[in-house]
C-alpha cells in the first residue's frame, strides 16, 4: 500500500504499491458498536435479497427484472414495455433520492446497505476470517510457501467461495428470469436445461472473481458511486471524518505515553497507532479526510473509540460529522439546496402516484394494417382491415372480450370468434374488419373510438384510422 503518514498525503490508489502493482488489502476485523448494528442492517438485507424473488404479491414476483422480455415487477406491480414511461419516472425518482441521500450523508449508502459490502465484508470476509485468521495470521499466511497447510486452508476457501457465488447467481437468475421459470430449469436437471447451466456458470464465475479476488475494487474503480459524491459533498454533509481539530491540537498527533499528561503537551487526541488504517476494509487513512475509497463502513469509528478508550482519552476523534461540524461546531442543517432536491423528489412522487391511478389494467393497440386500402361493400359500406394487440396487465384472466364502435355506426367483425379470452398477464393479437357506412364519414381519413368491452363492462377505449373515398369528404 502507499505510503501514508502525518505529512504525506498520497497521491496514488491506495491500493496501488510503488511499483504499480495491486497492493493486497488485509484488513483487521472489525468490533465495536457500530459493526454490531452493520451485522443487524446485513442480516436483514441478506435474506430479503435472499428471498425477495420467491415472494408473490398478488400472484406477482415482488421483484423481477425481466430484460429478455422487457417485463419488470417492483414491489409486486407488474410493469410492461407499454409502462416504459412509468418505468422511467422511478428511476429518476430513485436518482434523485440518491443525490438527496448523498449530498445530507455522503456515502452511507455503500457501506450499510449496498449488496456488494453485504456479501464481501459480513458472507465472504468473515468466512475468510474463519479459515485464513485475522490480519496477522492472513498477512503470514500469503507469504507461507505451499504446503499441507496452505493448500488445505486456500482449496477450502475457494470451494466454499464457490459454492456461495453458485447460490448467489441462482438467486440472481431468479430476479431476471422469474423465480417460477428458474425452478422449473432445476426440476427439469442440468442437462434439458444447458444454456441456463451455462449462463448460471458465467454468473457464478463473475460473483467469484469478484469477491475472491477483486473485492474492495469495485467500490475504487468500477463503481461511479466514488465519483458522483465527489461532485455532492459540501462542508455540510455529515460523513465518516477524522476530527483533526481534536486529533492534532498544537502539537500534532503522537505515540501515546503512560504517565504522560497529554493536554499541558498541546498534543492531539490522535495516538497515531493506525488502527484505523489496519481496519479499513478499502486500504485508506481516513486521517487524510474525506477520499474515493472511503465506504463509510463505520469500522474506523469503532477501532478508534476501541483505542481511545484503553488509553483514556475521549471517544468520537472519527465520528460520523460534517467539515462545518469539526471546524465551525455547527449542527446539521436543512439547507436551501437539500430542500431544493426535496422538491423535486416530492413533485416526482406526485407525478408517479397520478400516473399509477391512471394507468389502464388493459393495453389496447388497433392498428391499420399496412398497405391495404379501403374495400367497398355492399349497401354503401367500407370496410378496412386492422390488427390489433390487447395486454392484460392484471392478475385474473379477463373473460367474453369484444370490441364495439363508439363513434360512428358500424361493424367490427373478428377473424375467428368474435368473443375472446385474454389470459392474465398475457397478449391477445389478431385480425379484424371495421365496416362503417360512406354516409356517416366526415373525410376521406376519419378516427374512430373503439371500445373494448369484458361482457356489458367497458375495459378500455381506443382509436384508430379509417380510410374512405375522397369524393365523400
Amino acid at each position: 500500500m502507499a505510503e501514508q503518514g502525518q505529512d504525506n498525503f498520497r497521491d496514488t490508489i491506495g491500493t496501488l504499491g510503488e511499483d504499480g502493482k495491486r497492493a493486497w488489502i488485509f484488513p483487521k476485523k472489525p468490533d465495536g458498536k457500530w459493526y454490531e448494528y452493520r451485522k443487524y442492517v446485513s442480516y436483514v438485507l441478506l435474506v430479503f435479497l435472499f428471498f425477495a424473488p420467491f415472494i408473490k404479491i398478488g400472484g406477482n414476483q415482488f421483484l423481477m427484472f425481466n430484460v429478455l422480455e422487457r417485463r419488470f415487477n417492483i414491489f409486486g406491480f407488474p410493469f410492461w414495455p407499454q409502462d416504459l414511461h412509468l418505468f422511467v419516472v422511478i428511476m429518476l425518482l430513485g436518482i434523485v433520492f440518491v443525490i438527496l441521500f448523498t449530498v445530507a450523508f455522503g456515502r452511507l449508502f455503500c457501506g450499510w446497505v449496498c449488496p456488494q459490502t453485504i456479501f464481501m465484508e459480513m458472507v465472504f470476509r468473515r468466512i475468510e476470517y474463519w479459515i485464513d485468521g485475522d490480519r496477522g495470521k492472513q498477512i503470514r499466511l500469503k507469504k507461507m510457501h505451499w504446503n499441507a497447510e496452505k493448500i488445505k486452508k486456500r482449496v477450502l476457501k475457494w470451494v466454499i467461495f464457490f459454492i456461495i457465488s453458485f447460490l448467489i447467481a441462482n438467486v440472481f437468475l431468479a430476479y431476471l428470469i422469474g423465480s417460477d421459470q428458474l425452478i422449473r430449469y432445476i426440476a427439469g436437471g442440468p442437462f434439458k436445461n444447458v444454456n441456463t447451466l451455462i449462463s448460471l456458470l458465467i454468473f457464478t464465475g463473475v460473483f467469484y472473481f469478484v469477491f475472491a479476488w477483486f473485492r474492495e475494487q469495485v467500490c475504487i474503480i468500477a463503481c461511479p458511486y466514488g465519483r458522483l459524491q465527489g461532485v455532492l459533498l459540501d462542508n455540510k454533509s455529515i460523513v465518516v471524518a477524522y476530527d483533526h481539530k481534536l486529533g492534532e491540537k498544537e502539537a500534532g498527533r503522537a505515540k501515546f505515553k503512560k504517565n504522560e499528561d497529554r493536554p499541558t503537551t498541546g498534543k492531539g487526541d490522535c495516538i497515531d497507532c493506525f488502527a484505523c488504517v489496519h481496519v479499513c476494509p478499502t486500504g485508506i487513512d481516513i486521517r487524510n479526510g474525506t477520499q474515493l475509497e472511503c465506504v463509510n463502513c463505520t469500522a474506523c469509528i469503532d477501532a478508534c473509540d476501541h483505542m481511545m478508550e484503553a488509553v483514556g482519552l475521549p471517544k468520537g476523534l472519527i465520528r460520523y460529522a460534517s467539515e462545518d461540524n469539526i471546524e465551525k461546531k455547527e449542527k446539521f442543517k436543512f439547507t436551501p439546496r437539500l430542500k431544493g432536491y426535496v422538491s423535486v423528489l416530492c413533485i416526482l412522487t406526485a407525478v408517479l402516484i397520478g400516473m399509477l391511478f391512471l394507468r389502464n389494467d388493459i393495453e389496447a393497440n388497433i392498428l391499420r394494417l399496412p398497405g391495404q386500402l379501403y374495400e367497398h361493400k355492399d349497401g354503401n359500406m367500407i370496410s378496412n382491415v386492422y390488427t390489433f394487440k390487447l395486454v392484460n396487465k392484471t392478475v385474473d384472466d379477463i373473460e367474453n372480450v369484444h370490441f364495439e364502435l363508439l363513434s360512428h355506426k358500424g361493424t367490427i367483425k373478428r377473424i375467428s370468434q368474435d368473443n375472446f379470452k385474454v389470459n392474465r398477464q398475457g397478449l391477445a393479437e389478431g385480425t379484424l374488419f371495421i365496416e362503417v357506412n360512406v354516409s356517416a364519414l366526415s373525410g376521406d381519413k376519419d378516427r374512430l373510438e373503439i371500445g373494448i368491452y369484458s361482457g356489458d363492462d367497458l375495459i378500455e377505449t381506443t382509436t384508430t384510422a379509417f380510410l374512405g373515398p375522397r369524393s365523400y369528404k
